[in-house]
């Protein structure tokens, strides 16, 4: 999408009180799942907190939508902004659009906007598998047969599972738990795929010949 357009320049607008919703959404559901025995009026707190948040995720995609012209069109072309609004706890994967700009980037130094992907690709999956955690152990604790019993299982499950090893210890047992798992899976290939390819460019980069760039591709 064109840089002037302006849903480009609505996104620039909004990014920082998008990101604040986000943290206060994760916070607010952390406190429900980890505060057993919360007090009424922190548990009813906490649930407003998620409705409003949840409220200006909508209205953000609304707004870009209205902005775009492009009715079901934008609705196809950014599913992954769909899924998120469905799924707000699904937020941190919007790291894949900035890896597409350095896809696209023509011409002009990589390395900052390289160095953005790796570094939000790193923060987007810290927050990805604290959000997985909270999930799986809201719906695992309790389960009968369940091996993830604390919270402190669910984070270990949830970086084994991240970084693709998988080591089978401690796995969800209920469908809801299963379902956050292969959502997990395929953002933490995705993520990996992001940072490991902005990581390898720079590499061919940094290392390519005077006149590499001059070279039709495949000589």
């Amino acid at each position: 999408m064109d840089d002037d357009s302006p849903v480009t320049r609505w996104e620039r607008r909004v990014d920082a009180p998008l990101a604040v919703a986000s943290l206060l959404y994760l916070a607010s559901y952390a406190v429900l799942v980890l505060g057993e025995g919360l007090p009424t009026a922190v548990a009813v707190g906490c649930r407003a907190v998620l409705a409003v948040s949840w409220a200006v995720f909508a209205l953000d995609y609304g707004v870009r939508w209205r902005l775009s012209g492009r009715g079901a069109h934008f609705v196809r072309r950014h599913w992954l902004d769909t899924l998120v609004v469905l799924l707000p706890l699904l937020r941190p994967v919007r790291i894949v659009r900035v890896y597409d700009a350095v896809q696209r980037r023509r011409g002009g130094p990589r390395w900052p906007l390289q160095a953005r992907v790796m570094l939000y690709a790193g923060l987007s999956a810290l927050l990805l598998g604290l959000a997985a955690s909270l999930s799986v152990y809201g719906v695992e604790h309790r389960a009968p047969h369940a091996t993830i019993r604390t919270f402190g299982d669910s984070v270990w499950w949830a970086c084994s599972t991240l970084a693709t090893v998988g080591y089978g210890d401690v796995v969800p047992v209920t469908a809801t738990g299963r379902v956050v798992a292969v959502g997990l899976m395929g953002c933490g290939l995705a993520l990996l795929g992001a940072v490991t390819g902005s990581f390898s460019s720079w590499l061919m980069q940094r290392f390519a010949q005077p006149g590499d760039e001059r070279r039709p591709p495949g000589s």
